[in-house]
């Protein structure tokens, strides 16, 4: 029997990789070091409450084609909240909502964006005039701005103060993980073009309704109908190579042989899996070491009655982002989780500090809350939560298979949100990654579409 494909590393890229190819049929053996699936989008068991917690909130968005796939082959797709309003904090006055309305694209979200009372005239003018550039660079203009900075194209367009503090930073620091001077401008366009303005579909936002690590209790099922197994608690040590092609995983139980290996690891972590000789056989694997990362900071807050009045809310112009009304716990209790992008600045802070910050901007959001502290709490502090998307970042990201000029290994594929996808460091850009690996092996497997553009924004150049 030819030896099974294995896929090392269990969060989305190497789940994306293993469904895909058991659902073609192919026998894979998916081995993860953590006794969980998921990587950087799971959920644990907090000691402290016994209440599970996922490491921070992750959301998907209507253009997340290849997210949404891959929860349609787990069957959660169930479990997914889709909410096409976006509320943002204007205190004491109640959120202005964002929505798509009547208008077609890329003008949907025109009548509501002029009736938003935190942005002055003058900023939304500013604002608008970046987006009709934004329109009119269309998919080639955009990739003329590759290597140079967003903030570089927010000054361009003469956008004011408080325009970018209020609106862009909160937007591309959420969805790049850094803010715009550090963003490459090629992705911080993509965002808007591909996530916002194209269509009324792609910016609708899916929260899961379940905790992130139960999403993938179907993948193992999947797997084992395919022929192969999930192995969790196993480390990879090293992959095998005879200087031709990987032969296997030499794992902390011993070897897995392998007629092809998918590494879906982070790039550090690839880069101790390989030789020198191997390195030096894959030109691929010559700029692991040259990433550099972002963190995130989430915190889980616990109150005895409810605050939010939103499913989720933006906070314009402060520290903390993003605040999510999660329910009620196990204990009655309502939890809310709090997400700061990009926190470089908070990562050495005490928890106790982290959590008075958070509470300084929920009581400016929610008036209400004032008076009010949480009865429990815990942040999680993702350190290296993301590769850093910034200028020149697709210089060194390599692609899932080997270059055809420059050669390489032809039976390793590499997977991971750091790959070479099309998207910043999100769960889209990881499943794609996934499924482009898988492509590596088996032709018919391949992405899916993206959304299409609606009829007008195609006309006017997107």
């Amino acid at each position: 029997m030819r030896p099974p494909i294995v896929v090392v590393g269990g969060g989305l890229a190497g789940i994306a990789a293993a469904i895909r190819l058991g659902d073609a049929n192919e026998r894979v053996v998916l081995i993860e070091s953590k006794k969980k699936l998921g990587g950087r989008a799971t959920s644990f068991v907090d000691q402290r409450t016994g209440e599970v917690l996922d490491n921070c909130q992750h959301v998907l968005m209507g253009s997340c084609t290849n997210l949404l796939d891959l929860y349609e082959r787990l069957g959660v797709m169930e479990s997914v909240e889709w909410h096409s309003r976006v509320w943002w904090a204007n205190p004491p006055r109640e959120p202005d909502v964002m929505e798509p309305g009547w208008i077609p694209a890329p003008g949907h979200f025109s009548t509501s964006f002029l009736k938003l009372k935190f942005l002055a005239t003058e900023d939304k003018r500013a604002i608008a005039r970046a987006m009709w550039q934004l329109v009119r660079l269309g998919r080639e203009g955009r990739a003329r701005w590759r290597g140079r900075s967003f903030g570089e194209f927010l000054i361009q367009t003469r956008q004011t103060v408080a325009a970018r503090r209020l609106f862009w930073e909160p937007v591309i620091t959420s969805a790049c993980n850094v803010t715009c001077d550090r963003t490459d401008a090629f992705y911080g366009m993509y965002v808007f073009q591909q996530g916002f303005l194209q269509d009324s579909w792609s910016p609708v936002m899916g929260l899961p309704s379940r905790s992130l690590g139960s999403l993938y209790d179907p993948a193992e099922a999947i797997i084992q109908a395919g022929g192969g197994e999930l192995r969790m608690g196993v480390s990879a040590l090293a992959l095998a190579f005879d200087g031709r092609r990987i032969t296997g995983v030499v794992t902390d139980e011993g070897m897995i042989e392998a007629s092809a290996v998918i590494s879906a690891v982070s790039p550090d972590r690839l880069a101790k899996l390989c030789s020198q000789t191997l390195r030096a056989a894959d030109s691929r694997l010559s700029r692991l070491n040259e990433f550099s990362f972002s963190p995130i900071l989430g915190v889980h807050l616990f109150f005895e009655q409810p605050i939010m009045r939103t499913p989720h809310l933006v906070l314009p112009g402060r520290a903390t982002h993003w605040l999510f009304d999660k329910g009620l716990d196990g204990q009655g209790r309502s939890h809310v989780h709090a997400v700061i992008s990009a926190a470089d600045e908070w990562i050495d802070l005490e928890e106790s500090e982290i959590v008075g910050r958070v509470m300084n901007d929920v009581h400016w959001a929610l008036p209400q809350s004032r008076g009010l502290h949480p009865v429990a709490f815990r942040s999680i502090k993702e350190k290296r939560a993301t590769f850093a998307c910034i200028p020149g970042i697709d210089e060194i990201r390599p692609r899932a298979v080997r270059d055809g000029i420059r050669g390489g290994v032809d039976n390793l594929m590499l997977a991971g949100d750091w790959c070479a996808s099309g998207w910043p460091a999100t769960m889209e850009g990881a499943v794609r990654s996934g499924y482009l690996a898988a492509h590596g092996i088996v032709e018919a497997i391949g992405l899916v579409a993206d959304v299409p553009p609606a009829r007008f924004a195609r006309f006017l150049g997107l």
